[in-house]
Parts: structure tokens; C-alpha cells; sequence
């Protein structure tokens, strides 16, 4: 399911602060806008609740899980509030390896090439490459030369809609976004403005090069 939803769009959104009572309305806009994964870290206000109302509210073909997973129980936590996806800021084995038990996606994130390859032994879906900040295109090339062309590689931090082809140009697979594209106090308005933008650029990077 999250390979599909990938396909559909590389974007993940990353509604790190969202409450509740507002989850819906920018839920549906960015479903509106195209995003097919939406995840909200565990250091938001009541984020099971809110998991539960993504998962209700938006259509199946939407991934909707929980970032900021640090462990085990928290996995647990994530599975019975109706998540699908295990995001984490770090790659303990431990963590990746309850996600696959729980039959739900991970994407660990992991800053060298031993961390990246130890994860996809542990069963990684995907490689949450963080903090992009740190982690450049050179790197991003560098990474793909080694990594199995069929592992998604997902730069998260400090990706803006300026700043995309680099990294898409040197293999990056899709995008982890953050308060460019929602912080706390956004209108449900203001972050579908946000997701066009984000959606109208990374379809810009899909786009055949003329010859």
C-alpha cells in the first residue's frame, strides 16, 4: 500500500503539532492537493486521536500513520489507533522490527550508509534520510550508487518546493515535509496553499527530460 501511494506522489506530509479538533479540515486538503501519506508526530497534542480521525476521515487509498515512533510500545499504540505507517528520527532495529510484526510500514531514518543498510536488514519499507540539512544531493548520489535502486530514498528536513530538483536529480525518491508545509496555527486554507505548491513542484521533477 505505501509503494502505491509513493507512486501516486512522493510527498509525506508531517503534521507535526496538529490537534484534534482541526485535523480533518487539513487532512482533506491535502488529500485534495494529492498527498497520499500523512503522518503525525507523537509530540503533537493527542496524536492517536488524531491518526484515528485521518484514518476515518480520508479514503483508503491514503497511508496514515505516526512519526516520531521511538519504541516499541509506542508501535503498538500507533497499530490499535488505526495507523499504517512507523516513522522514526532514528533506526532502532527494535522499533522496525514491531512495525513488520504489526504488519504496518516503516521508514526509519538513518544519516550513514551503515545505518541505512542495517535497517533494510531489519525490514525498512523505505529510508527516512534525516536531517537533509545535513545530507546533501553529493550525498543523496552517493547513497543511490550503493542502495538497491528499488529502496526508496526520502530526504526529510528543510525541503521547500525551491529546493527539490537537486536532490530528485541525484535519486531522491520523495520528500518528508515539515513546517514548510504545515506548522501549528495554519488555516486548513492556507495548508492546501502549501500542498499545491509542494505537489506543483516535486510533478515538475516527474516531468521526462526533453532530449
Amino acid at each position: 500500500m505505501l509503494k502505491n501511494a509513493m507512486q501516486h506522489c512522493g510527498l509525506i506530509a508531517i503534521l507535526r503539532g496538529i490537534r484534534p479538533d482541526e485535523v480533518t479540515a487539513i487532512g482533506l486538503a491535502l488529500y485534495k492537493a494529492g498527498f497520499r501519506v500523512i503522518e503525525v508526530p507523537l509530540n503533537s497534542p493527542q496524536p492517536f486521536e488524531s491518526i484515528r480521525i485521518l484514518r476515518a476521515t480520508l479514503a483508503a487509498d491514503c497511508v496514515v500513520g505516526a512519526g516520531t515512533v521511538l519504541s516499541t510500545r509506542q508501535v503498538a499504540e500507533v497499530k490499535n489507533a488505526g495507523g499504517e505507517i512507523i516513522v522514526m528520527p532514528h533506526s532502532d532495529v527494535k522499533v522496525i522490527g514491531a512495525a513488520k510484526q504489526a504488519a504496518m510500514a516503516c521508514a526509519p531514518g538513518v544519516a550513514t550508509v551503515t545505518e541505512a543498510f542495517a535497517a533494510l536488514a531489519a525490514g525498512a519499507d523505505v529510508l527516512k534520510m534525516f536531517p537533509a540539512e545535513q545530507l546533501s544531493p553529493v550525498v543523496v548520489k552517493a547513497w543511490r550508487a550503493v542502495i538497491p535502486s528499488d529502496v526508496a530514498l526520502i530526504p526529510v528536513g528543510g525541503i521547500t518546493p525551491a529546493n527539490m530538483v537537486p536532490y530528485v536529480a541525484a535519486g531522491a525518491s520523495g520528500f518528508g515535509l515539515g513546517s514548510a508545509l504545515y506548522k501549528p496555527g495554519l488555516s486548513a486554507m492556507l495548508v492546501g496553499q502549501n500542498a499545491d505548491e509542494f505537489i506543483a513542484a516535486w510533478r515538475s521533477t516527474q516531468q521526462p527530460k526533453s532530449i
